[in-house]
């Protein structure tokens, strides 16, 4: 293949139709990088006989060592191909086009590299394998497709693995592969579903409303006219409004077009590592002659329950078979010859094939195969040679790309109007920048809109300017200097091996050994050197939407916390010269002058104004935020760092603020300890994460500590609970007086349902967005403009980062109304939480978790949450307001401490100092008395008490909570991982025996129809998982592969501090109890971690001096 000159490609970037921006999705291990490297190979990169084993653009030593792609990479592919001209006698014409593919990971720790490519593209190329059929990350990519409105294109790989592996029939085979068809379509139903039935609800309820306020203008009429207007007569008005607002029905949309179906030409069937692979059109356009039969008649019934009668060549239906045996056609005609091409060429005797059926069968499919190839011994190059010839991968991968999946103009068309809505501020959008988006305009004059989705770290000498040219011949200068440093390094090499200095010059050996004692004693000397000599340089891998970008043109970086509606909110965007354009090949980088709408590209000068994605924008006013993309999980490993030498901690925090840049998912946090830590998605992003650190972004060696896992705190009922600590109040009641005696707070600790904790975790979004939105109106109600103003631009960065038409958020009443539904969920409980929602005050932590603080005081001290603008009293406002009340300290003045102590509280509970997890708070009373005071004016008294009081009241609030908490049995909830494990029945007893040795539980176990492996799922403490995946493998060697996704946390149901007390518990536990409880060794483990007091008991025997085991 002849290698493609980049200058080709930049020059097809200018005709938008012939550009195709696609990505390849798929779980891990079910063939992308193979197939990749087939459509590379198409281009003169790598050698055809490489595709499938070099894996070029797994470009990291450690991926091509794990043998799994860890980043998304991509590539620009020429290709091209005869099309037919609208008049049939008419010559076809050739195209060229332009491919830029990106090659994702299947992994689950790196699924936000995938988040990251898929916004950049317009098709995805999904991936299933034929034997494993659908896995977890199958749906993951298949739902990240639906939600970013990419048209997919189904490829199902590893067909030959139906062959050699399972060795099934081509009928088998065929029912295999239709049933796997009908799993992926099943998935894609379920999407529609979802989204058809919220569809759905939305529209009733914007009738209800439309019926709603025309009843309520036709009774503001009526009372008008109340001298002439009946009551019936309205009553009749209401009802034909009603009807009128009903008639439109809601419309349903067609999901033809949604599915997966071969005669669509949107399935492909292929083997990347084999290098063949064949859609239905192809098939038909091979047998359109032989057959007699029109291609596009071929087309809808090679697929299906059709068949082809032997003697009229007539194909016939199910119904037409009258008791004859005959084969579907897609087994007849295209299955049966693939099985006849693997028997004749890798079957028969030993694997050694039939020579005598290979010269058959290219002579009666009109292939030449080279002689010394047939003469061959290597039966597998036979078999690839034979496909290449028939069946090209790259053939049918491309062709089905440039006919089924759309082009920028195409695609901007109908996906952006519904990213553009979803993002933040939508309303306040240029409508120049969204037409100009929307139509793909192209021109110097028209508005510049890119979307940066991640930054990538390229080391100086990779870059463009820093490497020759192939066949670029070097100056007589450059070739002299090269000859000098051989000659040179020659020279020493000779000295050290003859144990002589180098020239016969004995002061050689003093000038190297003053050399070592000088680097000896400046021991980051040559690391510093090497780190100034190839350093890091963040490129952003970008997608333009509109305008044209060049090279020294400024642009504003939009974070992802930008709103429109609030353009110069602190800080302010800024603005950045582009100082480079690069187009993305791989493992190379190739330099432009400017890039026009529609492509995907590199571009440099971002480096510290963008942290992770960003938006470039041309103008700040009515610009657009589109950085708000799901990176699908959020990072749950931590892990505290340290430099081995001290010296090495400003490398090492540099090194890591700009590994947080160039990695999608990683976070850098520095603790209140001190501590640097660094977030992770999971071990093997945990593992990547510390090579890239001591390799190439610090330079220095790093150590890291154990693991920090999430976990949560929380209370329940348990029958064996001691009694209440104060026997006169009900449990969990607690009276907490200041140290000045002057402020005396009751309040009540009470567990929250299940139903209301897990609805409030699924609904923070909301509850941050209604926050934001309740401060704002407050300040803006209180009439000082400089306060609104910055209590909205500090809480409009909180709430921008969610999309203003997101159908998760609800409104107040909606959140009121469905809050109501979850404690009425809660049996025997019916008179605690009735009329509880109107008295919220606050949630916590962080004013978003799932912890309530309620307000039942007979004075209202607190501001209820739930309320909206026009449910508030003026008066309470204005008593808010005004502090200065002439006697006494009204108990509403110390709401803001009572509030931010509850905060406090729930962010470190008691056990362990983690966040707290379904608890309600119920303030019952505030007791104030002042002390006198000499001071004739009592305003006085209350200003000199109030910043007393503030500390006091929150240290009481505080302890009073943690004492209520520890009233009740308290329980730990750990972090959650579920496991999908594929394992063959021999390694079944090893797996669970791996499982339930880490406290794992089973939860299904199924075999998959068609294949031999067993589909298991568990889930697993994120505590305990820490090397399961490397030991499921050793274990099994290899023939289990687990995917490990955070699915929350779950209730340990064991207290950390039961002694037994019973007589039973002392015979079956001891007197002493001693025996481990798992509960109190992870809690034991996180005090000792944080510093806390940890009791354990180190000396058994004092006369014997007996150490026990820690």
């Amino acid at each position: 293949m002849p290698v493609v000159d980049p200058e080709k490609l930049i020059a097809l970037q200018r005709n938008a139709d012939e550009v195709r921006n696609i990505c390849i999705l798929a779980h891990v291990d079910h063939g992308k990088t193979s197939l990749t490297d087939a459509l590379i190979a198409t281009n003169g990169i790598i050698s055809p006989k490489l595709a499938g084993k070099i894996r070029y653009l797994d470009s990291r030593p450690d991926e091509q060592l794990r043998g799994i792609t860890m980043e998304s990479s991509a590539i620009s592919l020429y290709f091209s191909m005869l099309r037919r001209r609208p008049t049939p006698d008419a010559p076809p014409v050739q195209k060229e086009y332009l491919i830029n593919l990106i090659d994702s990971p299947g992994h689950i720790d790196f699924s936000s590299e995938v988040s990251t490519a898929s916004r950049l593209c317009d098709g995805a190329l999904v991936l299933v394998d034929a034997v494993e059929g659908v896995c977890s990350q199958t749906v993951t990519v298949l739902r990240q497709t639906w939600t970013e409105h990419l048209k997919p294109l189904l490829v199902i790989n590893k067909v030959d693995r139906l062959i050699t592996e399972l060795k099934m029939s081509p009928g088998e085979a065929y029912t295999h592969l239709s049933k796997l068809l009908e799993q992926v379509n099943a998935v894609i139903g379920s999407f529609f579903q979802g989204e058809r039935m919220e569809e759905d609800l939305q529209w009733r309820e914007r009738v209800e409303e439309r019926v709603a306020a025309a009843a309520v203008k036709e009774q503001e009429r009526a009372e008008r006219k109340a001298a002439k207007v009946t009551g019936g007569s309205l009553t009749e008005e209401s009802e034909s409004v009603a009807a009128t607002g009903t008639d439109s029905m809601f419309e349903e949309k067609d999901d033809e077009d949604l599915y997966f179906a071969p005669e669509k030409n949107n399935v492909i069937f292929s083997s990347a590592v084999d290098g063949w692979a064949f859609t239905v059109k192809q098939f038909a356009s091979l047998y359109e002659k032989k057959l007699g039969i029109k291609r596009a008649v071929l087309e809808k019934v090679l697929w299906g329950d059709f068949y082809l009668e032997p003697k009229t060549k007539r194909v016939l239906g199910s119904k037409h078979l009258k008791g004859r045996a005959l084969k579907p056609m897609f087994v007849q005609l295209v299955l049966d010859t693939i099985w006849a091409v693997y028997e004749a060429t890798t079957g028969g005797n030993k694997g050694k094939g039939d020579p005598a059926m290979v010269e058959k069968i290219t002579k009666s499919l009109s292939l030449t195969i080279p002689p010394h190839i047939l003469r061959s011994r290597d039966a597998r190059a036979i078999m690839t040679t034979l496909f290449a010839a028939w069946l090209p991968l790259s053939t049918a991968i491309l062709v089905s790309t440039i006919e089924h999946l759309p082009a920028p103009p195409a695609a901007q068309a109908s996906r952006l109007p519904a990213l553009i809505d979803a993002s933040p501020g939508a309303k306040h959008v240029d409508p120049v920048i969204r037409d100009a988006m929307i139509n793909l305009k192209t021109t110097k004059d028209d508005p510049v809109v890119a979307y940066v989705s991640k930054m990538v770290a390229v080391p100086e000498s990779e870059m463009p300017h820093n490497k020759r040219k192939a066949g670029d011949a070097l100056s007589g200068e450059e070739a002299r200097d090269l000859a000098r440093k051989k000659r040179a390094e020659f020279e020493k090499a000779q000295a050290a091996v003859n144990g002589e200095a180098p020239n016969g010059n004995p002061d050689g050996i003093t000038e190297a050994l003053g050399e070592s004692n000088l680097n000896g004693m400046n021991g980051s000397t040559t690391a510093d050197e090497d780190y100034e000599e190839d350093p890091e340089q963040l490129i952003g891998f970008a997608r333009l939407y509109s305008g044209t970008l060049s090279v020294g043109d400024s642009v504003y970086v939009l974070p992802p916390k930008f709103s429109p509606a609030h353009p110069h909110v602190t800080p302010e965007p800024q603005r950045v010269t582009i100082t480079g354009l690069y187009l993305l090949m791989g493992r190379g980088l190739e330099a432009l002058t400017s890039v026009p709408a529609g492509v995907v590209f590199g571009v440099a000068g971002l480096e510290g104004h963008v942290l992770k994605s960003g938006t470039l924008c041309s103008q700040l006013d009515g610009g657009i935020n589109l950085a708000g993309v799901n990176m699908g999980g959020e990072p749950i490993v931590r892990v505290a760092l340290e430099p081995t030498n001290p010296g090495d901690l400003d490398k090492m925090i540099k090194g890591m603020k700009l590994l947080e840049q160039s990695d999608p998912c990683a976070q850098y946090e520095v603790l209140e300890s001190g501590e640097h830590v660094i977030l992770t998605a999971g071990e093997l992003h945990l593992e990547r994460c510390l090579k890239d650190l001591r390799e190439r972004y610090a330079r220095c060696d790093v150590q890291a500590g154990k693991p920090i896992v999430p976990y949560r705190e929380t209370i329940v009922s348990a029958a064996d609970m001691p009694p209440p600590k104060n026997k006169d109040l009900p449990r969990g009641t607690v009276i907490g007086v200041t140290s000045s005696k002057q402020v005396t707070v009751r309040l009540r600790v009470i567990p929250l349902p299940p139903s209301v904790t897990d609805f409030l975790e699924k609904n923070a979004r909301a509850i941050r967005r209604l926050y934001s939105e309740k401060k704002a109106a407050e300040e803006s109600k209180r009439g000082s403009a400089s306060n609104a103003e910055e209590s909205t631009d500090a809480d409009q960065n909180e709430a921008d980062e969610l999309p203003a038409n997101d159908p998760g958020l609800l409104s107040i009443l909606d959140f009121r109304e469905k809050l109501r539904a979850a404690f009425a969920e809660a049996k025997g409980e019916e008179s605690v939480w009735a009329h509880i929602v109107e008295k919220i005050a606050a949630f916590g932590p962080r004013r978003t978790g799932p912890n309530l603080l309620i307000d039942v005081t007979e004075e209202e001290t607190c501001q209820k949450f739930l309320q909206e603008a026009h449910e508030t009293p003026d008066s309470k406002i204005q008593q808010d307001s005004d502090p200065k009340t002439p006697t006494t300290l009204p108990p509403h003045l110390l709401s803001d401490k009572i509030t931010h102590a509850f905060q406090l509280s729930t962010l470190q509970g008691p056990l362990c100092h983690e966040p707290i997890r379904g608890i309600a708070v119920f303030l019952e009373s505030i007791t104030m008395t002042l002390s006198p005071s000499p001071s004739p004016s009592p305003t006085t008294t209350i200003q000199e008490a109030l910043p007393r009081l503030t500390g006091e009241v929150i240290k009481t609030v505080h302890t009073s909570i943690h004492t209520g908490f520890t009233d009740y049995s308290p329980r730990l909830l750990l972090a959650m991982y579920s496991v999908e494990i594929q394992a063959t029945p021999a390694v079944l007893g090893r797996v669970y025996a791996t499982l339930s040795r880490r406290r794992g539980r089973i939860l299904t176990e199924s075999l998959k129809e068609g294949t031999p492996f067993y589909s298991i799922l568990s889930l697993l403490p994120v505590a305990e998982s820490f090397g399961f995946s490397d030991e499921i493998r050793k274990r099994t060697s290899g023939a289990a592969q687990p995917q490990l996704v955070f699915s929350g946390f779950e209730l340990l149901d064991e207290d950390p501090f039961w002694v037994p007390k019973t007589e039973e518990e002392l015979e079956d536990f001891g007197e002493k109890g001693d025996r481990e409880r798992v509960s109190r060794r992870y809690v034991d483990g996180v005090r000792a971690r944080k510093g806390m007091l940890v009791q354990r008991k180190v000396v058994g025997d004092a006369e014997k001096q007996k150490t026990l085991k820690r």
